[in-house]
């Protein structure tokens, strides 16, 4: 296989490694395949660890579209570069307002790629799947539309470990692998084996693959009523939302069908594609798991498509029929389970934040300049447009773009977990606040971290993430007992919540504390010059004072008073009402 031009001008790209010889993996690149002939099923998303051929597959399918572009999309990629822009030399050389196309367009007859999808800004993520299933681009921009053919293949790769994308999102990918590199030995070594000599520039024998697909071939196989049928009570099964999962089902088997040169579509098409359209379906809140456990996913297909007897041959009458009130209620008991505490709680970014005359961010208008604003030359070229030759020019005739900002939030959790009194209730109201707090901001697509302090020091037990998953396995038990060094406590988290800042995320730093602080005389001092110097950095903190018994001692008030944060009494250690707290805290300002 020879090198071919880089679609971004870049030059020959590298050979790419055959697709068909990618050791295992046979889900992730039928998905590829299907998607391939059939555009309308939308992207691919491949969720894996790293290491795992995610974009060796990529990169090979587009070898095999007869070298077809590859186009890979930076996260950093602003939204001009994605969608396309006016060009702004033809604007200032001549007045004349003309588009200069983007990443979209350089994909176009080939493959998209983005690695860490999951990463990516929702805004462009829409975007990109609105497009790969429309096959066009439409771009309207400062009194401009242009309209350019993108028919693409929208492959997207992500590690769940480091966050998972909004359910809205993950459904309108029609097809979803889970990829995960072989634990057997022998698949290892054959492998290594074969990326070995195609390194070495040789070509990697496949001739023992069989292999018959047609990637040049229209989807167009037919789809009797019996696999509609069978494909809606497929989606039911599983409590998919909406018809999206029914019409994936059909047009996934139907790309199968047609794919190995067959002219009808079989029930065993629909048992082939039902994992890669289904398991990533019956997602209804950040707390259920992001894809369906296989064996539940198998048991539903089986109850759903096999026969009563052995063929699943069509034509021999495959009983497909089941009792839509029967598949109704499984869903209801089996796959749905009820929103978790804050699920509802969205707090709205405020005006400042959602436009503000800024560098950065996505345009979504212009304005007049003010005289330390960078100039927005096609809103300043179409507002002097009209204007009688020689006319002169003032400041007043200049724009500045409006931008739309989006800043992410970080709350850092720091919470007792020493041997006092109520430290297990501490534990627990932690977890459950951490897991509350997530699943709030989920759409926000905010993080939380979590650092305890107890025994001799604190520790991070959670760094920031936005993952659901992610905390429910650092989580686990807590443990608890020991002195309470609550400077120590204080200091990590500002660490923490200071680090995030330096990423430009906004920070809230939460203390869960009676207020004690124990193990040296001088132990108590130390805390309040540790909330001392919370009060002087620019991390806004709040006190969540979990103080019991009828003798209180008002450390937690006094703490808070030293670090310039709110104060909120919250004895009872009830997780909703503390995510609650938390949450109305992170709407509100920083007190004077």
């Amino acid at each position: 296989m020879t090198s071919t031009a880089s679609p971004h001008g870049g030059g020959p790209r590298p050979r790419a490694f055959p697709f068909a010889a990618v050791v295992g993996h046979e889900d992730a690149k039928l998905a590829l395949r299907l998607a391939a002939l059939d555009p309308l099923l939308g992207g691919v998303l491949l969720r894996g660890q790293k290491g795992s051929a995610k974009t060796t597959l990529a990169r090979g399918l587009a070898a095999e579209l007869d070298d077809a572009p590859f186009v890979e999309l930076p996260l950093g990629a602003t939204e001009d570069r994605v969608v396309g822009s006016l060009d702004t030399r033809a604007a200032l050389a001549g007045g004349e307002i003309s588009f200069q196309p983007g990443l979209l367009a350089a994909a176009d007859g080939g493959v998209l790629y983005v690695d860490e999808i999951n990463l990516l800004a929702d805004h462009l993520v829409d975007v990109l799947l609105d497009v790969s299933v429309s096959g066009e681009n439409l771009v309207e921009r400062d009194g401009v539309s242009h309209r350019h053919p993108a028919r693409f293949v929208l492959i997207g790769s992500m590690n769940p470990e480091e966050g998972e994308l909004r359910p809205q999102l993950l459904d309108r990918f029609g097809l979803c692998v889970d990829v995960a590199a072989s634990l057997d030995a022998a698949t290892r070594v054959e492998a290594v084996r074969r990326r070995l000599t195609f390194d070495d520039g040789q070509g990697v024998d496949i001739d023992h693959v069989s292999d018959a697909w047609s990637p040049d071939a229209t989807p167009s196989a037919a789809l009797g009523d019996e696999i509609l049928d069978a494909a809606a009570h497929l989606a039911l099964a599983v409590g998919a939302e909406g018809l999206r999962a029914d019409l994936t089902l059909c047009r996934a088997a139907r790309a199968l069908a047609s794919g190995e040169s067959r002219s009808t579509v079989h029930t065993d098409d629909l048992r082939r594609v039902a994992p890669l359209v289904l398991a990533h379906r019956s997602r209804h809140n950040p707390f259920d798991p992001p894809v369906v456990p296989p064996d539940e996913l198998e048991q539903a297909i089986s109850e759903t498509l096999d026969p009563r007897d052995d063929d699943n041959s069509p034509e021999e009458g495959d009983d497909v029929h089941r009792d839509a009130d029967s598949a109704e209620g499984n869903r209801d008991s089996g796959t749905r389970r009820p929103m978790a505490i804050g699920a509802e709680r969205r707090p709205p970014t405020s005006p400042q934040a959602r436009a503000e005359p800024s560098r950065r961010g996505r345009t979504i208008g212009d304005r007049p300049a003010g005289p330390n604003d960078p100039i927005a030359v096609v809103p300043t070229v179409r507002s002097l447009a009209g204007r009688p030759a020689g006319a002169s020019l003032d400041r007043g005739d200049l724009r500045t773009a409006t931008r739309e900002r989006h800043r992410d939030r970080t709350v850092v959790l720091c919470v007792d977990v020493s041997g006092s009194m109520g430290a297990e209730q501490r534990a627990a109201a932690a977890s459950g606040t951490v897991l509350g707090l997530l699943t709030g901001a989920y759409e926000q697509r905010h993080s939380v971290a979590l650092v305890t302090f107890g025994g001799d020091g604190a520790a991070v037990v959670l760094s920031p993430t936005r993952s659901v998953e992610v905390a429910r396995n650092r989580l686990g038990t807590l443990a608890t007992g020991g002195e309470t060094p609550l400077a120590r406590g204080l200091h990590t988290a500002l660490d923490v919540a200071q680090q995030t800042i330096a990423q430009g995320h906004d920070a809230l730093l939460v203390a869960l504390t009676d207020g004690r602080a124990t193990g040296s005389t001088d132990a108590l001092d130390r805390a309040l010059d540790a909330a001392a110097a919370i009060a002087r950095s620019s991390v806004d903190a709040l006190v969540l004072d979990c103080e019991t018994g009828s003798a209180r001692l008002g450390l937690a008030a006094r703490l808070a008073d030293a670090m310039g944060a709110r104060y909120i009494d919250v004895r009872d250690l009830d997780p909703v009402r503390i995510t609650h707290s938390i949450a109305d805290a992170r709407e509100g300002q920083r007190p004077d």
